[in-house]
C-alpha cells in the first residue's frame, strides 16, 4: 500500500501547526477567529440562503424587511448591469463580443497556441470586438462609446490597455538600462512621473485636459483618451516589474553571449527576456489583476463599466434602489471571480516554467 496519503496527511497537520498554532499568540489569534466565523456565518448563511428571496418579486423582497437577502435583484438587472446604457435590442452584439473575448482567452491560455500568430490572432479579436460594439459594417447599426458599459466596457479597457503597455513597459524597462544617457533619462523621467501621480489624475488629465492641448478641430472619443491614459500609466508599473527581472539576470551570461558574437538585440531578444519575464510572472499577473481592477476608476469621467452600471440600473429605479447591497456583492463576485482566475492560472504558470531548464539551471 502506498505511503502518500499518510505523507500528505501529516503535511497538512505539519502545515495547520505551523500556520495557526506555532505560538501562543497565534493559538490565542486563531481560537478568536474560529470563534467569530462560528458566530458570524450562521448569521450570513441565513441572510444570503435560508431566508433569501431568489425571484425577481419586489413585493416579497420588501416582505421581508431585509432579514434575508434579496437575489431576484440580480435576475431583474442583469442585462443592465452587464451591459450597462447599450441599447436593449442590439445587447446580442456586446454578448457576441463577450463569447469572442472568452473564446481567445481560452485559446490563448493553451501553451501550444503560444506563438507569434498569437499577438496576431488578439489584434484581429479585439478589432472585430470593436467592430461590433460600436457597428457602421456590415449593416449594423452605429452605436456610440457613450453608450458602452458593462462588462465588455471593463473588459476592453483591460485587455486593450495591458495588451499595449506590455510591450511598452518592457521598451521603457531595457530604456532605464541603456547605455545612452539621453534615452536612459527619459525613460527614468517618464517612469517616475507616471508612478508619482494616482490613476485618477491620470484619467482626469486624458478627459478634460488632453483635448485643451489638441490643435482646434481636433477632438478625440472618450474612451479612446481614458484608453491611452491607463496604457501609459500601466506601461510605467510594468516597466519597473520588467526591470526587477532584467536586474535578476546574471551579468556572466551576458558577457558569454557578447563573447559568442551575439548582437546586444539578441542577447536581449534569447539570452536575458526570457529569463528576465520567467522571473517576475507573480509581479506580472498582480500587475493585471491590479489594472482589471482600476478599470472601475473609469465611472469619473462618465464611462460605466461595470460597477457604473450597476448604480445606473439601480439609481433609477426606486422599486429596486434599496438593494443595492446585493448588487454590490455581485459585482465583488464577478471581480473575485475574474482576479482568481488569474491568480490560478499564475501559479500553473510558474510550475510549469519551473519543470523547464533554463542557462543557469542546466543538467550536469
Amino acid at each position: 500500500m502506498s505511503s502518500a496519503p499518510v505523507v500528505a496527511r501529516r503535511s497538512a497537520i505539519k502545515w495547520t501547526r505551523d500556520e495557526f498554532f506555532s505560538s501562543p499568540a497565534n493559538t490565542l489569534l486563531t481560537l478568536l477567529v474560529a470563534a467569530a466565523l462560528a458566530w458570524a456565518l450562521p448569521k450570513l448563511a441565513n441572510w444570503a440562503l435560508l431566508h433569501a428571496v431568489f425571484n425577481a418579486d419586489a413585493q416579497a423582497c420588501r416582505a421581508i424587511e431585509h432579514a434575508g437577502a434579496c437575489w431576484g435583484v440580480i435576475a431583474e438587472k442583469l442585462r443592465a448591469i452587464l451591459f450597462g446604457r447599450y441599447p436593449y435590442a442590439l445587447q446580442w452584439r456586446p454578448g457576441v463580443g463577450l463569447l469572442l473575448l472568452a473564446a481567445m482567452s481560452f485559446v490563448s491560455a493553451v501553451p501550444r497556441m503560444w506563438s507569434r500568430w498569437l499577438a496576431l490572432l488578439w489584434i484581429i479579436g479585439l478589432l472585430l470586438f470593436v467592430a461590433l460594439m460600436r457597428g457602421g459594417v456590415a449593416g449594423l447599426e452605429i452605436v456610440p462609446s457613450s453608450r458602452w458599459g458593462g462588462l465588455p466596457l471593463t473588459l476592453l479597457l483591460s485587455l486593450f490597455s495591458l495588451g499595449v503597455a506590455f510591450p511598452l513597459g518592457v521598451l521603457l524597462a531595457l530604456g532605464r538600462r541603456s547605455p545612452w544617457p539621453v534615452v536612459r533619462s527619459v525613460c527614468i523621467t517618464y517612469i517616475e512621473l507616471i508612478r508619482g501621480v494616482p490613476l485618477i489624475s491620470v484619467l482626469f488629465m486624458a478627459s478634460f485636459m488632453l483635448p485643451l492641448l489638441l490643435p482646434q478641430g481636433w477632438q478625440l472619443d472618450v474612451l479612446l483618451r481614458v484608453l491611452v491614459g491607463i496604457t501609459l500609466f500601466s506601461a510605467a508599473y510594468l516597466a519597473e516589474v520588467v526591470r526587477g527581472g532584467l536586474q535578476a539576470v546574471p551579468v556572466g551570461q551576458l558577457l558569454a553571449a557578447r563573447a559568442m558574437g551575439l548582437r546586444a538585440w539578441q542577447v536581449q531578444r534569447y539570452i536575458v527576456l526570457p529569463q528576465a519575464l520567467r522571473s517576475v510572472v507573480p509581479a506580472l499577473m498582480n500587475t493585471f489583476i491590479g489594472n482589471f481592477k482600476d478599470s472601475s476608476l473609469v465611472v469619473i469621467v462618465s464611462l460605466y463599466e461595470l460597477t457604473g452600471a450597476l448604480t445606473l440600473a439601480l439609481g433609477g429605479d426606486p422599486t429596486w434602489r434599496p438593494f443595492y447591497l446585493e448588487g454590490y456583492l455581485f459585482i465583488a463576485f464577478v471581480y473575485w471571480a475574474f482576479c482568481f482566475a488569474m491568480s490560478r492560472y499564475s501559479r500553473w504558470i510558474e510550475r510549469r516554467l519551473v519543470s523547464q531548464p533554463t542557462p543557469d539551471r542546466q543538467p550536469a
